[in-house]
Order: structure tokens, then C-alpha cells, then sequence
């Protein structure tokens, strides 16, 4: 499957991946803002990843390694995830190599996500979230719409550091989403 956007496409995995995975999460400035990324980041946490990612029931969960497309590195990976079409919700983050950021490359890329939810999965609300200090990720998730819901106190456990964090929970309706612009 691909999604494509302006600078970015969103694909699937390949292990031709890894390397690109590896350069992008071995990285704690990265992975301190991920649940289930462990730090150090290896070949062979990469390969875990990319194997479950292909394995995975599309109708739940879709991943997505984003693509640059002036040169065709993976620059990052985000996801739809826990999708429950009677609901018509879904949720999903994202993660960028940190030489990527600051150049609107991880907002295309969730806005991308976020209009294939809504338009072409049909559903109607997007919940999300960020630890609670990642201030890169909050006024990310603003700029495109999505409102504070509440915050998870010590809600997950980050593989990274080893520590408990707080989870500041956002939502999007379909009708509040405001499309990234470059």
C-alpha cells in the first residue's frame, strides 16, 4: 500500500528497511518519546519490527515506513493502529530520524495517515497521544486539530529509559482536521 503526499510517501515495510530503521531509532533523543522502542536499537530489533509489521491484520493495524522521496530513505514510520471500524476509530503515532526533523516531513506525513482514516477507511475520529514534555509532538498534533482529552498518569512503561511516563491522550474528529499546507 502507499500513500503518497507532496516530499513523502507512506509505504510498507520492506527489509531493505532496516538499516534506514536502525540510523533513525538507535537514537534516544528518538526512542525516549516511544513506548516500545528499546534503546540501544539494533539490526535485529529492526527486523523484529518489519517482520511483525508484515504479518499484521491490515483490518486492525496498518504500518508505514515514510519515504523520502528526493532520495528514497526512510526517514521515519508511523501507523494506524487499534482500528475499529464499528466505532469508527483508530489510533497510531509517529517517530522521525532526528536529522529529519524541523523540516514539516513528520507533519505531511501524519496528515497524509490522518486524511487515508478518514477518507478512504471512512472513519471519524482519531485518538492519539504524547508523553507528557514532548512539546514537538503536541504542537504537531494542534497544528493539524487534535484536542487534549485527558492524561494517562504513569500509563506506559518507555522501553527506552525504563521509565513510567505520563501519556497527555489528544482526539480529532473528521470535522476538525485542519491538512498540513507546506
Amino acid at each position: 500500500m502507499i500513500i503518497d503526499s507532496e516530499r513523502i510517501i507512506l509505504r510498507d515495510w520492506e527489509y531493505g528497511d532496516i538499516q534506514d530503521a536502525v540510523e533513525g531509532l538507535n537514537n534516544i533523543n528518538v526512542s525516549k518519546w516511544l513506548a516500545k522502542v528499546p534503546y540501544p536499537y539494533t539490526e535485529k530489533d529492526a527486523k523484529g519490527f518489519i517482520d511483525f509489521a508484515r504479518k499484521q491484520d491490515n483490518q486492525k493495524r496498518l504500518s508505514f515506513a515514510i519515504v523520502l522521496k528526493e532520495n528514497n530513505k526512510v526517514i521515519g514510520g508511523t501507523e494506524i493502529a487499534n482500528i475499529n471500524q464499528k466505532d469508527g476509530i483508530a489510533g497510531g503515532g509517529i517517530w522521525l530520524n532526528e536529522k529529519y526533523q524541523k523540516n514539516g516531513y513528520g507533519m505531511e506525513a501524519f496528515s497524509a495517515k490522518i486524511k487515508y482514516a478518514f477518507d478512504i477507511l471512512g472513519l471519524r475520529k482519531m485518538e492519539n497521544g504524547y508523553f507528557a514534555g514532548n512539546e514537538k509532538s503536541k504542537k504537531m498534533q494542534e497544528r493539524l486539530g487534535f484536542k487534549t482529552e485527558g492524561l494517562r498518569r504513569k500509563g506506559f512503561l518507555c522501553i527506552a529509559t525504563g521509565e513510567y511516563v505520563d501519556e497527555c491522550t489528544t482526539g480529532l474528529f473528521k470535522e476538525e482536521f485542519i491538512p498540513y499546507k507546506q
